[in-house]
């Protein structure tokens, strides 16, 4: 006989209540009391993952858990927030079952963990489709690093490496190039979807040399557009300097249109920032102490025009979109 699926409150007592953290109150209540600790501000974050949109439907809960929270952690990580904890909006179709929600839980509870963000509350519903799930970071700064701060001669830097999600979603819906990648290329690419790394070592380095900051969660292109439309000035950014995976390497030699996709398109996850000429070097500096590179890709300059992409031979690229967008 098939399991009897759990009831809602079950599914918050057994499943979630043993995640909750500090002023959850085991998820008996409908509020939670958020230990601000000494902080003198609270940054406040969101976004849904949506079946079919942001993962596939067949993809390990455990993972889909972790990104749902680590998307989030990614945005606290670029306003140089400190996590304090998350509440998570579940919305469950008519095919869930309890392994799901099962393996679902343990994954979040291995991030709640090792990025020190409890779970604090949240609701469950049913949906007659697809899974949604929502969730809702709360971080400390002593001092926020928002997008508006970037000014002409600041220096642009990236974390990681770009387009390594963007290439590995073309590996999951198996597209052409992905037959000729070797094996652990296409790893790499998939595992880049599938399991993205908030950059919160850079916390501090963001929040001691940074001018402006955010993630690129939709595309490297046009989320440095927002950066600067933002902070009312442009840019100039060479390539052939945005740094690039071996994996991704591979692909584009396979097939160089993918460069486009590289640098346009979503899921990187990697901190877009900016910071004066005269601390720039101490940014990547502590960002190099921190354990992740920092690598400089262009400077800002004056005007409200959008930035001006060069290759290496100094030709300027035009890119049929900016970035990956809803609608």
């Amino acid at each position: 006989m098939a399991e009897r699926r759990f009831s809602e409150d079950e599914l918050i007592a057994e499943i979630f209540a043993p995640l909750a953290g500090e002023g959850a109150f085991g998820l008996r209540d409908d509020a939670a009391l958020l230990p601000l600790r000494g902080a003198r501000e609270v940054v406040v974050t969101t976004d849904a993952l949506v079946a079919g949109v942001h993962f596939f439907p067949d993809d390990p809960p455990g993972l889909v858990a972790k990104k749902a929270l680590r998307v989030n952690l990614s945005d606290l990580a670029a306003k140089a927030a400190e996590p304090l904890g998350f509440l998570l909006t579940l919305s469950l179709p008519p095919d869930w079952t309890n392994d799901w929600a099962r393996s679902f839980a343990a994954g979040l509870a291995e991030d709640a963990r090792a990025f020190a963000c409890p779970l604090l509350g949240g609701d469950t519903t049913a949906t007659p489709g697809p899974l949604t799930i929502s969730i809702t970071a709360f971080g400390r700064v002593t001092r926020f690093v928002s997008r508006a701060g970037a000014r002409p001669g600041d220096r642009i830097f990236v974390s990681g490496t770009i387009g390594d999600a963007a290439l590995g979603l073309g590996v999951a819906r198996g597209e052409a190039f992905a037959s000729r990648l070797g094996h652990g290329a296409r790893a790499t690419l998939l595992e880049r979807y599938r399991l993205p790394q908030p950059r919160l070592p850079l916390i501090a380095a963001l929040r001691d040399h940074a001018s402006a900051a955010m993630d690129v969660s939709d595309g490297l292109v046009g989320d440095l557009a927002k950066l600067l439309r933002a902070s009312g000035a442009s840019a100039q950014v060479e390539v052939a300097k945005v740094p690039l995976s071996a994996a991704a390497r591979e692909a584009i030699a396979l097939e160089p249109e993918l460069l486009s996709r590289a640098v346009t398109g979503g899921d990187d996850y990697e901190i877009l920032c900016c910071a004066s000429a005269d601390a720039a070097s101490a940014l990547a500096l502590a960002a190099g102490e921190a354990g992740v590179a920092l690598v400089e890709i262009g400077v800002v300059t004056a005007g409200a025009e959008p930035p001006q992409f060069y290759n290496s031979s100094g030709t300027i690229l035009k890119f049929s979109r900016l970035s990956f967008s809803h609608f």
